[in-house]
């Protein structure tokens, strides 16, 4: 819904703030006028109302040299709904103090009474220009000094000497203003790819544009206009949409406001809205690259120009160097061009050449050969020749100089010139928390992780091109890895793998997630897991190359998709599935049990109670382990412990990020079941609870002393939580034929305190018993997977089993949830 805060006090004059602020709500609501005209007209509906405040004053304050100046965004004439008046009143210094005060004055105050931030200074042109000498910022707001009211040869002359100041000073100021940006871009991180970025603070947002217009004012460089302009109004929209929803002066796209926000721009949906501010984005991120390379080759060229000359007395210092990459690729300058001899029509290889010499480099590519590639080059014939596939594998695997290569032949359209699929993909947006990159950038993204794999492989060619392909299928309707399978297939041919390898490349993307999904989510001592594994994977190769590409696309991810401890459960999945397809036994053996488990399973059997153990790591390292510290939890075989245990962690404020369950018999003269249960847990807040009062509680739990759900719905009302962005409804399903041995019963919900305490308490209650549980959290999603029986130990009947997820999902839907 529109919002806008400004009184609607009724006044016929638009001079007096009742007026002003009736018409400006009026074109802040009228339908049919948005983007640079309503910007436009509330600016000059701003200066109208400014400026007769000014002359009023003025008259009053009996001071005639002097002039109200509009910088900053209002000097460029681009006020949005909640944006700052940002003011200068200019003053000839002849008035007397208290005049000016006086004039100051009856301008700042009608603006603070209607509720406007207000940025402002009163100052004479000498103090304006010394001010901006020692303050680049001030400096930055002058470049768009705009006269509003009052002295206009007095506004017009700061102008001028202004933008004399700034280009007599860009090569001192310029490295100073990139590193300004640079520094804003590591605490804001870049628009392009965030799911919540700040639209002017963030790499490639509002800041940056106003940044290449100040390299632009100064004559030492220009940015690549082709977009530009266009791109920074469609942040703009995007802001003054975000103003008018939230009615607050926010510059960050927060998730619960993007779907008000796309409707407010009358777009389909808020992934339509991510996807234009990403594309934007990226064009300013580009323009700014490019920029200020071009403003670094001016600055040092320009001071080695005074020593060439002392060393060849002012002579001419001849061409610059080039040094020979690759055929028909050099470089020069520091960046990656085109050889004179270089014909782009006549080789269609050479857009990939010079790309992969340039990531093998470490070096950009310069805009002017991408340019002239896009505009020339021929098209590579299908499928491609070996030359091309060859470079396009080398480029991949080039490491982290990978990315801003593609960049650079993205931003000219190469990509989706090589890689037609590539366009769906393309700036796309991922909702989700866990990811950190737009699909595009994440693909780029594995393959830049995977190229740190690759000795591990023995294929790594077909490696790094799943890695570039494993999510190719996101953008289309249906599961994405089995549409990814059919587009990596006709891919993978495209570019001339044979046969043999298309199938490898396809089943790799089809299968991307099948390692990390069974590791984290089925019993890995049940054959029919690793039977299922052997099945879909085929051979040894081709999981030695899942196997690597699971870890590239985890870290691709983002921090809460990959951990040691994750990496642990995979690698030990890989060695028992090379074990199947190697053709030995895949019987059932006894887990393997810690010395850790067996103490603490003994001393349960013999205390008849729990026993637990709160540890940082099991490996005893100082690394920090992102799924939180370790609980080992030991007790007797009883009802009822998976929901009790988990319900004391959650009064205890403590997240469950992981979690196995199994059942442990003890050997005599011991004798007896026990339950272990291995918890990945972190504080919500504060430090960890000791170990001593969570098996307390524990203790009084089990007993019936302890009423879980009656503390936990207490807090729940005492502090309840903040609505936010609604969460999907949960769902529980059954896993097909997963296991021989019991069933697979999966729920995927949005994690919040207690969750795991209503779903072992919702499968008590449906009576049957868990056998083992596997329990994972990526970001704000709970994933998890029980291994069910019934009370004789047997795999549930299909009916009943669909009629215990049917509940499962109605409890759970019921419960508190998020917003």
């Amino acid at each position: 819904m529109t919002s806008v805060d400004v009184s609607t006090e009724s006044c016929d004059d638009d001079s007096e703030p009742g007026g002003y602020a009736a018409a400006r709500l009026r074109l802040l609501t009228e339908k049919g006028r948005s983007g640079p005209p309503r910007r436009a007209a509330l600016a000059e509906l701003t200066d109208d109302w400014l400026a007769a405040l000014f002359a009023g004053a003025a008259e009053e304050a009996g001071v005639a040299g002097a002039s109200l100046v509009a910088v900053g965004g209002y000097g460029r004439g681009e006020l949005s709904p909640r944006s700052d008046l940002d003011l200068l009143l200019l003053h000839d210094g002849h008035a007397d103090a208290g005049a000016l005060a006086l004039l100051a004055d009856r301008i700042w105050y009608p603006v603070w009474d209607l509720g406007l931030a207000l940025d402002h200074s009163v100052r004479t042109p000498a103090q304006a220009r010394k001010t901006a000498g020692e303050d680049l910022k001030v400096q930055l707001g002058l470049l768009d000094a705009r006269h509003v009211a009052g002295d206009l040869a007095m506004t017009s002359a700061l102008r001028t000497a202004v933008l004399a100041d700034w280009r007599n000073l860009a090569p001192k100021r310029l490295p100073e203003l990139d590193e300004l940006c640079r520094e804003r871009a590591q605490r804001q991180g870049e628009l392009q790819y965030l799911l919540e970025g700040d639209l002017k603070e963030a790499r490639g947002g509002l800041r940056d544009a106003t940044a290449l217009r100040a390299v632009a004012a100064s004559w030492l460089a220009d940015a690549p206009r082709e977009g530009l302009a266009e791109a920074r109004r469609r942040l703009l929209d995007v802001r003054d949409a975000l103003h008018l929803c939230t009615g607050r002066a926010t510059d960050r796209l927060a998730l619960q406001e993007q779907d008000a926000v796309a409707a407010e721009l009358e777009l389909l949906d808020a992934d339509v809205m991510l996807r234009q501010v990403s594309e934007s984005a990226r064009v300013i991120s580009y323009a700014g690259d490019v920029t200020w390379r071009e403003v670094g080759r001016v600055l040092r060229a320009r001071s080695a120009r005074p020593r060439l000359s002392r060393l060849f007395g002012g002579g001419r210092t001849g061409a610059p160097e080039r040094t020979p990459l690759a055929e028909g690729v050099v470089e020069q300058d520091g960046e990656v061009v085109l050889a004179l001899t270089a014909r782009p029509e006549k080789d269609p290889v050479l857009a990939l050449r010079a790309a992969a010499a340039a990531a093998q480099a470490g070096l950009p590519i310069s805009l002017h050969a991408v340019r002239r590639l896009a505009a020339t080059a021929k098209p590579l014939p299908t499928p491609w020749p070996a030359e091309a596939r060859e470079q396009l594998v080398t480029l991949l695997g080039a490491g982290e100089s990978t990315v801003p290569v593609w960049e650079a032949l993205e931003a000219e359209g190469l990509v989706t010139g090589l890689l037609p699929d590539w366009e769906r993909v393309r700036c796309r947006p991922q909702r989700n928390a866990v990811h950190t990159w737009t699909v595009d950038r994440h693909l780029v993204e594995t393959a830049v992780r995977a190229s740190h794999l690759t000795r591990r492989v023995h294929r790594p060619d077909l490696l790094l091109v799943a890695a570039l392909l494993h999510d190719i299928g996101k953008g289309w309707p249906g599961d994405h890895s089995v549409v990814g399978e059919t587009i990596a297939r006709d891919v993978a041919a495209r570019i001339g793998f044979g046969a043999a390898d298309v199938a490898v490349i396809a089943a790799l993307v089809r299968h991307h997630l099948l390692l990390i999904e069974t590791a984290t989510r089925r019993d890995l001592d049940d054959p029919a897991t690793l039977r299922s594994v052997a099945e879909a994977v085929g051979s040894t190769g081709t999981l030695e190359l899942l196997h690597a590409l699971t870890e590239a696309d985890a870290l691709a991810t983002g921090p809460a998709a990959w951990s040691s401890w994750r990496g642990s459960l995979v690698a030990d999945l890989v060695k028992r599935v090379s074990a199947v397809l190697a053709g030995e036994t895949v019987d059932p053996e006894p887990a393997a049990v810690t010395a850790e488990q067996e103490r603490l399973a003994v001393e349960a059997r013999r205390t008849g109670g729990p026993v637990l153990a709160l540890r940082a790591r099991a490996d005893g390292s100082d690394e920090q382990e992102p799924l939180g510290v370790e609980l080992l939890v030991a007790v007797p075989d009883q009802p009822g412990v998976l929901p009790v245990t988990a319900g004391v962690l959650a009064l205890h404020r403590l997240t469950v990020r992981a979690a196995e369950l199994r059942a442990l018999e003890l050997p005599d003269p011991v004798g007896g079941s026990v339950l272990l249960l291995d918890w990945r847990v972190a504080a919500e807040y504060g430090s960890l609870p000791q170990a001593a009062r969570l098996r307390a509680d524990l203790v009084r739990a089990l007993e019936g002393s302890l009423d879980i759900e009656s503390r936990l719905a207490e807090r729940e009302a005492a502090y309840p939580r903040r609505r936010g962005a609604q969460a999907p409804p949960p769902r529980v399903t059954v896993a097909p034929s997963a296991s021989r041995h019991a069933t697979v019963i999966e729920v995927r919900a949005h994690d919040v305190p207690g969750l795991l305490h209503r779903i072992g308490h919702a499968l008590e209650t449906a009576g049957v018993r868990v056998r083992s549980a596997h329990v994972s959290t990526l970001g704000s999603n709970a994933v998890d997977a029980f291994y069910v029986t019934d009370a004789e130990g047997a795999a549930l009947a299909p009916e009943v089993a669909a009629e215990v997820a049917g509940q499962l999902e109605s409890a759970l839907g019921a419960a508190p949830g998020p917003g």
